[in-house]
């Protein structure tokens, strides 16, 4: 319990550590963003007519694989594929979680079900970097743990 104590005590006013654990939400709720609203749009456009929670479900699980497959495409370019998958699927699947329920619950808020406008996506979008953003900062900064 001590040592979660001290991992707590950190400098939230660091503004380099924000920069770069923005930088880092911007690149995973991109990826997030293109599996998680392609999949809700591609329902919406095709009328299949699922419960929302199952759209949503996999909405989720495709927004992490899209993030996941982007964030090794970019790793790729500073070291090998494979220690570019590595990296990406070790990045925090609380922070990728979090940022797609911030993303779906407002969707579901805001329209009623899953639906994609454009006036949501701002919204959306939004929820989607605000939400993982302290805890990304944190592991920044505490543990020393970012994916770029």
């Amino acid at each position: 319990m001590a040592y979660l104590a001290s991992e707590l005590k950190i400098n939230w006013k660091c503004k380099h550590t924000w920069i770069r654990s923005s930088k880092n939400t911007g690149w995973c709720l991109l990826g997030c963003a293109i599996g998680d609203i392609g999949t809700i749009l591609y329902f919406q456009l095709m009328g299949i007519d699922w419960p929302v929670w199952l759209i949503m479900s996999l909405a989720i699980v495709n927004g992490i694989i899209t993030s996941i497959i982007l964030e090794t495409f970019i790793l790729s370019k500073q070291m090998e594929l494979r220690q570019a998958f590595k990296t990406a699927i070790g990045m925090s699947l609380i922070s990728m979680v979090s940022m797609e329920l911030a993303m779906n619950i407002t969707d579901v808020l805001l329209t009623g079900g899953a639906v994609i406008k454009l006036w949501v996506l701002p919204f959306m979008l939004f929820a989607g970097f605000i939400t993982p953003l302290p805890y990304n900062y944190w592991r920044l900064k505490a543990l020393g743990k970012a994916c770029h």
